[in-house]
């Protein structure tokens, strides 16, 4: 019951939020911001820097920033958004250090971050909402007083470590690679064969920016072949994506790996097996999937995900909604 408040509250916050940021906008700022629910532009996303549908922070008067902020805050904890926030900042930093290296890139921007609404918050349908930028690609779709998807949920970092400047020595996604290399560093000769299951890193996460995921079955180690403590390391490094996303939603994909079997989740390797070399991770059991990849700019640069199989925009839920209700 306690989880059931706690829900019904944190699905208020969310829908006052997108109302809200949805009323303080202009008809042409709507124009920008607002899709259908059904609109394919849903289920679009990429975390390049390139031109988006949806109202770019640098369009909005300072009040819709912060009720767009607002907006994605009811969806992260603290942390995560902590985090989202740092990510977005780093578009400062990285912009100079393309320049000092002649890089010719996409412009570098904080501003070029874009909020989306689709469908009407509160109303009796579904409708969700999009943040997404540059490393930043978050996703939450809302009905009938639940979340019903927080996926796909992306966040990467350019530089992963900055290694000069006021923020020398920042490492915003620091715990997701540090725990990984420690499992590898646990495992014996016998279960790093197994686990490896590329020679080098891939070049990039291989789901890319698939509206599906499509990945071949559970490769590389299972937990069940993992002693107590390499299973406690585990655990820790996907309670590190999971609790990305508010305790009592959070708790529910734990319930859900949990009747899945955790003792049946993949964990799988590319590259080098330490920090000093480009690394590749995945973990996969039933329909969760996360994927970790630091290859490019000499490993230090991060891209990493959470996906849910049949879920991701709320499309098993829906399909489920249509085959009970609207197929003769």
């Amino acid at each position: 019951m306690a989880a059931t408040k706690a829900h019904s509250k944190l699905v208020q916050q969310m829908t006052e939020a997108g109302s809200k940021f949805l009323e303080s906008l202009s008809s042409d700022q709507k124009t920008k911001a607002c899709f259908e629910y059904l609109d394919g532009e849903r289920i679009f996303w990429y975390y390049p820097p390139m031109n988006r549908h949806g109202l770019a922070l640098r369009d909005m008067e300072p009040n819709q920033r912060d009720l767009a902020f607002k907006l994605m805050s009811t969806g992260l904890t603290d942390r995560s958004y902590e985090q989202a926030r740092q990510i977005i900042a780093l578009e400062d930093v990285l912009g100079p250090l393309e320049k000092e290296r002649g890089v010719k890139s996409f412009k570098r921007d904080p501003e070029l971050y874009y909020f989306t609404i689709f469908g009407t918050p509160g109303g009796d349908d579904p409708w969700a909402w999009r943040a997404e930028g540059h490393h930043v690609s978050l996703h939450f779709s809302v009905w009938k007083g639940e979340i019903i998807a927080m996926t796909p949920f992306f966040f990467g970092a350019n530089p992963a470590e900055v290694r000069k400047g006021p923020k020398n020595g920042l490492r915003i996604l620091s715990h997701r690679e540090d725990i990984a290399i420690d499992l590898m560093s646990n495992f014996d000769e016998g279960q790093k064969k197994k686990a490896i299951i590329y020679g080098s890193a891939p070049n990039d996460i291989i789901t890319y920016n698939s509206s599906k995921v499509s990945l071949p079955v559970e490769e590389g180690l299972s937990i069940s072949k993992m002693t107590g403590t390499q299973r406690a390391i585990i655990e820790t490094l996907i309670s590190e994506y999971i609790n990305q996303v508010p305790e009592e939603l959070a708790q529910k994909k734990f319930d859900e790996l949990e009747k899945y079997g955790l003792e049946n989740v993949h964990f799988a390797w590319g590259g080098a097996t330490d920090a000093s070399g480009e690394h590749y991770y995945r973990i996969h059991g039933g329909n969760f999937v996360v994927e970790f990849d630091n290859r490019q700019n000499g490993a230090n640069h991060i891209h990493s995900v959470w996906r849910d199989v049949d879920n991701d925009f709320a499309e098993d839920v829906m399909r489920q909604h249509l085959l009970a209700y609207h197929v003769l």
